[in-house]
């Protein structure tokens, strides 16, 4: 009976401990600032530059290593563009433990250091990180569903990363290249800049991304250098400032600070 005393008292004391920190995450949401009128409370955002080189580090990383990783051993996630984007912001914030390195089932992990500010899914918005909603942030957001744990091609780019130019080459490793295609089945396309290869030996800056289902077919992850791209047959998945179906690049809202 003691130690069934014992062990009541210890999980009341957990629950009122964890009670307290959603009431002290809560407290501090509602008290953030939105600087950039993005949708992105500050506090989300990684003002760290170490941070902030951690998290593009292991974005594109875990974008590129999917290429190199066989169909069947892939996250069953990552069927369409939007989602591989989702899978490496995701993973990029965990921390990388042990206990994540069994669980990624990744063929080659890198020595990185994680992002310190916080990690998936203990984040400030806990693991809802995606917004999918319009306007800047405001305290209701936090009941109104404005943030959840999917969001489509559209949300990417529209609520979860800001333009930065239309000029390819000022991307840098972690960036997103949108396009827009006159397409019902997927307007909206990403594909992940990851710069310099961190898995060959290649100098060649190059890209990565998932095409998408096409009818009966599931789609494949291509990794193409910049220049292969810039040259594609098909000039609408050109990134030149002259495709009118290139939206331009794109940067994550939580690397946006004030300069």
């Amino acid at each position: 009976m003691r130690s069934l005393g014992n062990r009541n008292v210890w999980v009341a004391a957990l629950f009122v401990s964890t009670l307290a920190a959603e009431g002290i995450r809560d407290h501090r949401l509602s008290q953030a600032t939105d600087w950039a009128g993005d949708g992105t409370p500050d506090y989300l955002r990684l003002d760290d530059q170490a941070d902030q080189q951690s998290f593009r580090r292991w974005f594109a990383f875990l974008a590129e290593v999917q290429y190199f990783t066989p169909p069947a051993e892939r996250p069953a996630e990552v069927v369409d563009c939007a989602a591989l984007v989702r899978y490496a912001y995701r993973e990029a914030l965990r921390k990388h433990d042990g206990s994540w390195t069994q669980s990624a089932h990744l063929i080659l992990v890198p020595a990185l250091d994680s992002v310190k500010k916080y990690n998936f899914p203990h984040t400030p918005l806990g693991p809802a990180i995606f917004r999918i909603r319009p306007g800047p942030f405001q305290a209701s957001d936090l009941q109104t569903g404005a943030f959840a744990q999917f969001a489509n091609g559209a949300a990417l780019e529209r609520f979860n990363t800001f333009f930065v130019t239309r000029d390819v080459s000022r991307a840098v490793p972690g960036d997103l290249l949108f396009f827009h295609q006159e397409s019902e089945h997927m307007p909206f396309h990403a594909m992940i800049y990851v710069g310099r290869s961190q898995l060959s030996e290649s100098r060649s800056a190059c890209v990565v991304y998932h095409t998408g289902p096409d009818g009966t077919k599931p789609g494949e992850i291509r990794r193409l250098s910049l220049e292969e791209l810039l040259h594609y047959p098909d000039p609408r998945w050109q990134p030149r400032s002259t495709n009118p179906f290139f939206l331009g690049v794109f940067r994550w809202n939580i690397l946006r600070t004030p300069t």
